[in-house]
């Protein structure tokens, strides 16, 4: 696909799309055939190692050639993320970058010959440059310097340009830049002074959609002719009250743009609006959000993603007919990556689920089969061996039901309680969601049960859900993840007294919380956790500029609420912490900075608290080494069974 429409950026994974169906009554887990086939499986599965669970192969990227032939692929099989070009004729993946240390991302195929573009960071500082790999197997920095960010803004219809939006002028600020594809020239189309965020261009590269965070609750969309004598961006959404809105893409024809809203309701919908007659419409609604849409290269096809109860349906559509595309039979699970070749006839796409990693497929469109191209489960390893998550939800202290991802091991039973974790995801505003994850899937082998909550605060259920927890961090959602604990302990197969929690990011937050304001959990995993709210907000990066005052709606304002926000820091209760911790973190991490760690580590240890801390000098916020990985991964382990089983 030659133009890859653009999603507004984001801060601390704070997803400012709020969507869902109202929760449902309390449910225990169904008694569905996913259920059934795990009850009737062996108790006893082959416990594997970390090193075999990351043997598994992670692959992204869809780009399909110029001819058609192969595809753009991300994949870590080297050890590090790296690009290859993987044949649709099923034969060998050819690498294409080579580095041993900094991860390499594919972004797109050049539209006429085998050059791709590619984006790195360094060391996982998140400033990452794009570049060009030509033919000959060199490459260029096409954005160099010091301290700046750069990001693939899609290509023009004629094939000949593409946009690359950059801070390098203003580090707060991503202005746009049009470059030739043919000498790599380029021109800034467009000087971003008042902290837009750049959403969506059109294919013929006369319109530029963008957004602007007003609070976490409400957002506008501008509309810029970048053929107009002024430049200027004109209001397109103007609205009362808090209604946020964000660019999906513009149609084939650049005649009108599909944009994303709450207006109407509690969850996103599809709305069109036409640049001649001005005129808004209904495009594609949903009972849940409509997290993605965007059309193929001709216009043909159109794809949506709904985020149904934290899994994606996904709908494919003929816009020549208007009927849904209708794929043969393939293997079970979520589609992500669709995209078609340039005249339509070929589609490639991903099947993802809680049992298996991402596998590329191939569909000849119109034909009777789908070709897997890839089998990234580790050797040794099968589908029947790892456990399906189930949807379940549990009531809160206020009686708010919280939905949450159930995972029991095969091994568990009313005769053979099992230790339980809870994994807390990140945000503020993120969504635990059915997919296959190595270190869960790990952790579960090993013995362990798991719940993956969605404390109110997590996107995917509704506006009003996701504002429940606003300045209330650390208080509200933290006792959602208490009440997660209540609910395990009504499971007659789980051991009420072993219960420990872990999350990165913001669930590391949450983590840390966890142990220091309650006395519930026998252990806890920190993984690059916020644990000082002053210094975290007060250090946020240059480039977050545009959602600053949405963190600060969000979590407070270090000027103006310093107080609460050192009333739900834990390193500042880290007297109160009894319970064993393990820590992780990124030396290069540049959200929350090393600093937190070392401090919340060396308060634990002053309180004579069982404490390790793992720190790695090559990753930032997450891993991009699979060696990493594995090392965290076995250290998880370990710690769980040092406290939590002996």
């Amino acid at each position: 696909m030659r133009f890859i429409s653009m999603f507004p950026i984001v801060a601390i994974s704070l997803l400012l799309v709020a969507c869902g169906k109202p929760a449902p009554e309390t449910t225990q887990p169904a008694a569905d055939a996913q259920s059934t086939q795990q009850a009737s499986a062996k108790a006893e599965v082959p416990t594997f190692s970390a090193e075999t669970f990351y043997n598994t192969v992670t692959l992204f990227g869809s780009s399909i050639n110029h001819d058609g032939t192969a595809v753009l692929v991300t994949s870590d099989e080297s050890g590090i993320f790296n690009v290859y070009s993987y044949p649709l004729d099923g034969s060998e993946p050819t690498q294409l970058t080579n580095s041993t240390t900094d991860a390499m991302m594919g972004v797109s195929w050049f539209p006429n010959d085998a050059r791709m573009l590619y984006t790195a960071d360094q060391g996982g500082n998140e400033l990452n440059h794009l570049y060009v790999h030509r033919e000959d197997g060199t490459t260029q920095d096409l954005t160099p310097g010091e301290n700046l960010k750069a990001m693939f803004g899609g290509w023009h219809e004629d094939d000949m340009h593409f946009y690359v939006m950059t801070n390098e002028r203003d580090n707060r600020y991503f202005d746009v830049y049009q470059y030739n594809a043919v000498d790599y020239s380029r021109e800034m189309v467009f000087e971003n002074n008042t902290g837009f965020n750049v959403d969506a261009i059109s294919p013929n590269g006369r319109y530029m959609a963008l957004s602007r965070t007003n609070s976490n609750a409400d957002s506008d969309l501008f509309l810029v002719d970048l053929e107009a004598e002024a430049v200027e961006p004109q209001l397109i959404t103007p609205t009362d009250g808090n209604v946020q809105h964000n660019a999906y893409t513009f149609t084939h024809d650049s005649s009108k743009l599909i944009y994303g809203t709450d207006g109407h309701g509690e969850f996103y919908q599809a709305w069109a609006y036409d640049m001649a007659s001005e005129e808004h419409s209904e495009h594609f609604v949903a009972d849940w959000d409509v997290s993605f849409l965007y059309f193929s290269d001709s216009g043909k096809y159109q794809v949506v993603g709904v985020n149904a109860d934290a899994s994606t349906e996904l709908t494919i559509t003929d816009t020549t007919t208007g009927s849904e595309v209708v794929l043969p039979e393939h293997p079970p699970g979520d589609l992500r990556g669709v995209n078609f070749s340039d005249d339509d006839t070929t589609m490639v796409f991903y099947v993802n689920s809680d049992v298996s990693p991402s596998n590329l497929m191939f569909w000849q469109v119109g034909s009777e089969n789908v070709v897997q191209l890839t089998n990234t489960l580790a050797e040794g390893m099968e589908p029947e061996h790892l456990v399906h998550s189930q949807v379940i939800r549990y009531p809160s202290f206020d009686e708010l039901s919280i939905p949450a991802l159930l995972y029991k091991p095969h091994q568990a039973s009313a005769e053979n309680k099992v230790p339980a974790v809870i994994v807390i995801h990140g945000g503020p505003g993120g969504q635990a969601r059915k997919g296959y994850s190595a270190m869960i899937q790990h952790l579960i082998n090993h013995g362990y049960a798991l719940l993956g909550v969605n404390n109110r605060g997590s996107s995917g259920y509704g506006k009003t859900f996701f504002h429940l927890d606003d300045q209330r961090h650390g208080e509200d959602d933290l006792q959602d993840i208490v009440y997660g604990k209540k609910y395990l302990q009504t499971l007659d197969w789980v051991d009420p007294d072993r219960i420990a929690v872990m999350g990165g990011s913001y669930g590391g937050y949450l983590t840390m919380a966890a142990l220091a304001f309650t006395d519930e959990f026998d252990a806890g995993i920190n993984i690059f956790g916020v644990t000082n709210w002053v210094r975290t907000l007060e250090s946020i990066p240059p480039w977050w500029e545009s959602f600053r005052q949405s963190l600060y709606d969000e979590l407070g304002d270090p000027a103006t609420d310093g107080e609460r926000l050192r009333r739900i820091s834990p390193l500042f209760h880290a007297d109160n912490i009894k319970a064993p911790v393990l820590v992780v973190q990124g030396a290069n991490d540049p959200r929350v900075l090393q600093v937190e760690s070392d401090e919340m580590v060396e308060a634990i240890r002053a309180n004579n608290v069982p404490v390790e801390y793992v720190l790695f000098d090559d990753e930032g916020h997450g891993f991009s080494s699979k060696a990493n990985r594995i090392e965290a991964q076995e250290a998880y382990v370990n710690f769980l069974n040092t406290h939590l089983k002996q």
